[in-house]
C-alpha cells in the first residue's frame, strides 16, 4: 500500500510525462475499443434482416461475406420443402441501398403469398399482385410520405405501392417488399435467392431442424433466433480478427513506447533509486515500484482510450451515415479485453526499466550526481 501511494505521488510530480505515456496507451486502446464496438454492432445487425419466429430458420450460403451477398439457387427451395421436418420454405432477395431517396432502407424480394409475407399486418391497402407493385413498412411510409397508390423507386424501377404493413421489426418496417422476380432482375440474380426462409412443422424443434438441414445440405449455413446471426457472414468476424491483430500491434508498439518513457524516468531518477537502495530498499521493492508506476499510467490511458473508442465509434458511424446499418455495441467482455491490453502494456513496458532500476548502484549514482 505504501509503495502504491509513493508511486502515485511520483506520477503527480511529473504530470506531463504521465500524460504523454497515458495518451499513447489511450490511442491504441481507443482503436481496439472502436473496432470491437463496430464488430459487435455488425453482429447484431446481421440478425435483424429477418424476423425469425420460434419455428423459423434462415438458410444462407456458407461463408458468404454477409447476409446480403449470399447466393442460393431457387431450385433449392423445392428440395427443402420435401426435407423431413420442414413445413414450408420460400426464397428471398435482400436489396440494400437501392432506394435512392433512403439508402438505408432494405427491400425484400418475395413471393406475394409466402408464409413470411402472410404474417404482415396491413394498416392500409393490401399485398401486391402485379410485377410492378410493392408494399412498404410503416416506417418507410412515414419517412418518405408515401400512401397506397404512390410510387416507390427501387434501383430506377418504379413500383406502385399497394399496401402499408407493420411487423414490429425496425429493419422490416423501415423497408419494403417487391416481387421476387423484380428483385432478381435488379440484383442480377436470375433464378437465385439471397436466402431461403424455412418454417418447421410442429413436431420438429429448431435444433433438430438445423441438424437436419446441415446434414442434407452441407454447403448451407442455418441460423435462427437462438443462433448467432453473425455466423451468416465473415465480415464481422474479419472485424473481430482485425481488432485482435491491432491489439497485438498495440501491445508491441505501446509496450515499446511505455518502456522508452519508463526507461527515461529511471535514468532521470537514478539518484532517487540510489537513495532508496541506500536506506534499505531491496532491488525487488524498487523494481515493483517502477512496475506499479507503469501499470497505473497505462490503466489511466486505457480508461481514457475506452471512452474515446466508444464515443469515436458512434461519431464515425454517424459521419459515414451508416447508423441505419450498424449501431456500435460494446459489451462488458469487450471492455475487459481492452483493459487487459492496458495492463499488459504496463507490465511489458515496465519489465526492462524495472530491471534497470533494481540494478542502480548507490555509490555510482551518487558519484555521478
Amino acid at each position: 500500500m505504501t509503495n502504491l501511494l509513493q508511486t502515485l505521488a511520483a506520477l503527480r510530480r511529473r504530470p506531463m510525462r504521465t500524460f504523454l505515456t497515458a495518451l499513447g496507451t489511450a490511442l491504441g486502446i481507443a482503436t481496439i475499443a472502436a473496432l470491437l464496438a463496430v464488430a459487435g454492432g455488425a453482429q447484431q445487425s446481421a440478425g435483424k434482416f429477418l424476423s425469425l419466429g420460434s419455428s423459423d430458420l434462415g438458410v444462407f450460403q456458407k461463408d458468404a461475406a454477409d447476409p446480403t451477398t449470399s447466393v442460393l439457387p431457387v431450385g433449392l427451395v423445392s428440395r427443402l420443402r420435401t426435407t423431413p421436418g420442414i413445413a414450408a420454405a420460400t426464397p428471398l432477395i435482400l436489396l440494400v441501398g437501392d432506394v435512392k431517396r433512403l439508402p438505408s432502407a432494405i427491400v425484400f424480394g418475395a413471393e406475394p403469398h409466402s408464409f413470411v409475407t402472410n404474417r404482415y399486418v396491413f394498416t392500409a391497402g393490401h399485398m401486391f399482385s402485379g410485377a410492378r407493385q410493392a408494399v412498404i413498412g410503416t416506417g418507410l411510409a412515414a419517412q418518405m410520405h408515401l400512401q397506397p397508390g404512390d410510387t416507390l423507386t427501387v434501383a430506377h424501377r418504379r413500383f406502385r405501392v399497394t399496401g402499408i404493413y407493420h411487423m414490429g421489426v425496425a429493419e422490416q418496417d423501415d423497408g419494403g417488399v417487391i416481387p421476387l422476380a423484380a428483385a432478381q432482375g435488379i440484383s442480377g440474380k436470375s433464378g437465385e435467392a439471397t436466402t431461403v426462409a424455412v418454417s418447421l412443422d410442429e413436431a420438429t424443434t429448431r435444433q433438430e431442424g438445423i441438424r437436419t438441414i446441415t446434414h442434407h445440405f452441407p454447403g448451407l449455413l442455418v441460423i435462427g433466433d437462438g443462433v448467432p446471426a453473425s455466423r451468416a457472414g465473415v465480415s464481422s468476424v474479419m472485424l473481430s480478427n482485425l481488432a485482435l491483430v491491432l491489439a497485438v500491434i498495440a501491445l508491441v508498439i505501446g509496450g515499446i513506447g511505455v518502456m522508452n518513457t519508463m526507461l527515461m524516468a529511471v535514468v532521470e531518477r537514478r539518484t532517487e533509486f540510489a537513495l532508496l537502495s541506500a536506506v534499505g530498499w531491496s532491488g525487488v521493492q524498487i523494481a515493483a515500484r517502477v512496475m506499479i508506476e507503469g501499470v497505473v499510467t497505462t490503466l489511466i490511458g486505457a480508461a481514457l482510450g475506452l471512452l474515446l473508442g466508444v464515443v469515436g465509434a458512434h461519431l464515425l458511424v454517424g459521419v459515414l451515415g451508416a447508423q441505419e446499418y450498424v449501431t456500435p455495441d460494446v459489451t462488458a467482455w469487450d471492455l475487459g479485453r481492452a483493459l487487459l491490453v492496458g495492463v499488459l502494456l504496463g507490465v511489458l513496458g515496465g519489465l526492462y526499466p524495472a530491471w534497470r532500476a533494481a540494478r542502480v548502484s548507490p555509490a555510482q549514482a551518487l558519484a555521478q550526481r
